[in-house]
């Protein structure tokens, strides 16, 4: 399984750059340079020794509900006795799963799967369930729409000047968008390819792209302009909230009344600590993922912000022990 190593520290200076790149993976350097109070050689160094060591991979994100590339199925699982981590262990290598958590309270596991259509998810979740053999009981929660998205998320080790300059004009949470109600786009073949690319390096040049993927810069960057300009495509830093000094990781999953989805959805994403949201079908309507800075803190957080959502009926925090696999990478963190 995913843990941490030894020497998987990083300083004032790394987790600055760390945040600069949450804020816009594809940042020029003189930008990030500008905001972290270093040059930009030192910048760039400090970047690739922070992502030869595991610590850190920026990578494209596609916004599945604005496209036809598939949709995301929320399952927390529960494992026999003992064998929670083989069963993490087996999800994380499949590759149907985005994401795994291995958590405290109603669920052992929380896994995210994403198919294109019900046929394949239905193969993914009863037929092809990785060890299944090993599991007692699951339950669905399909995402339905987004209120807001980890690639939003403000790490606030930088001043909120440094998000309205480093982050794209076009860049804004899925509620705040004109198109919220749009019909999803189908992406065209090069769209795909590009997509497919930066989801293993977000900050690959664009020159780079075009040979790798054979077509020209110019097809290619304004391929790109076109999914970042309609929100299709974003950018994050996979990192462990831990090492930017968030020790708390947790979902949330609420029933709120139906007529206040909307309302209750809104409020909690603008708070600090909500990295994703999403409005859901079942018992549970609204789901996210979240982080503070100590595990105390759920005590308020429970009392006086998910006790003040409008329309709340009940509420579940399934707590982080390890988060093995984020946004389809394993970390893998070296010494």
């Amino acid at each position: 399984m995913t843990c941490r190593a030894p020497g998987d520290t990083v300083d004032e200076l790394d987790r600055r750059i760390i945040a600069a790149l949450q804020l816009n993976g594809r940042a020029p350097w003189s930008a990030v340079a500008r905001w972290v109070d270093a040059s930009e050689t030192t910048a760039q160094r400090r970047y690739r020794a922070l992502r030869e060591r595991g610590v850190l991979r920026v990578v494209g994100t596609l916004e599945l509900d604005r496209t036809r590339e598939g949709s995301s199925m929320l399952v927390r699982v529960q494992a026999r006795p003992g064998r929670g981590l083989e069963v993490a262990d087996r999800l994380t290598a499949s590759p149907d799963v985005r994401f795994v958590a291995v958590v405290t309270g109603a669920a052992d596991l929380i896994v995210d799967f994403v198919a294109r259509d019900n046929d394949e998810m239905m193969r993914m979740l009863f037929t092809d369930l990785p060890a299944a053999d090993l599991i007692t009981s699951t339950e669905a929660v399909p995402v339905i729409r987004a209120f807001t998205s980890a690639s939003m998320w403000d790490t606030g080790l930088l001043p909120p000047e440094a998000a309205a300059d480093l982050r794209p004009a076009t860049l804004a949470s899925s509620c705040d968008r004109a198109d919220w109600d749009g019909a999803p786009q189908a992406l065209n073949s090069l769209e795909q390819d590009v997509v497919a690319a930066l989801k293993q390096d977000g900050r690959t040049q664009v020159s780079a792209l075009a040979r790798s993927l054979g077509h020209t810069e110019s097809g290619v960057a304004r391929a790109m302009d076109r999914l970042i300009a309609r929100g299709i495509l974003q950018f994050r830093t996979l990192v462990e909230p831990a090492l930017l000094g968030y020790d708390a990781e947790f979902m949330v999953w609420l029933s709120i009344e139906p007529d206040r989805l909307d309302a209750a959805g809104r409020q909690l994403a603008r708070h600090s600590g909500t990295k994703f949201l999403g409005a859901a079908t079942g018992r549970f309507n609204l789901v996210g993922h979240m982080v503070l800075p100590r595990r105390t803190d759920l005590f308020r957080y429970t009392s006086d912000v998910i006790g003040a959502l409008p329309g709340l009926i009940a509420s579940d925090v399934t707590l982080h022990l390890v988060t093995m696999k984020y946004s389809w990478h394993r970390m893998t963190r070296t010494a």
